[in-house]
């Protein structure tokens, strides 16, 4: 047994946990915020056996899709402030596998 644990952005999240409810996996949703623009996440925590890990990866890859957002970004400390536009690569998701020793369903 295993725990797949997704980070996904908050615009993937909705296509990431239809797609993995449709080809009957079960899905916990968490709301997150972390990473460089403590923009929203979400926290998607997925049960598995063993043999179906690359299925359940291969769909959070495929339902979550990077892309590239401008952020304004003042410096901290500065006798002038000027704000200075930066690229920034958004979405996507990040994957843990985690082994499981126990489960129950109770």
């Amino acid at each position: 047994m295993k725990l797949v644990l997704a980070i996904v952005n908050k615009d993937d999240c909705d296509g990431v946990i239809a797609e993995l409810s449709a080809n009957g996996h079960s899905v916990t949703r968490l709301t997150s915020t972390g990473g460089f623009l403590r923009a929203g996440n979400s926290t998607i925590l997925i049960g598995t056996e063993d043999e179906n890990v690359d299925d359940v990866c291969g769909i959070i890859k495929a339902k979550s899709h990077a892309r590239t957002q401008m952020h304004v970004a003042t410096p901290f400390f500065s006798d002038i402030l000027v704000a200075q536009p930066v690229e920034v690569t958004v979405g996507g998701a990040t994957i843990f596998v985690l082994d499981v020793d126990r489960w129950e369903k109770v």
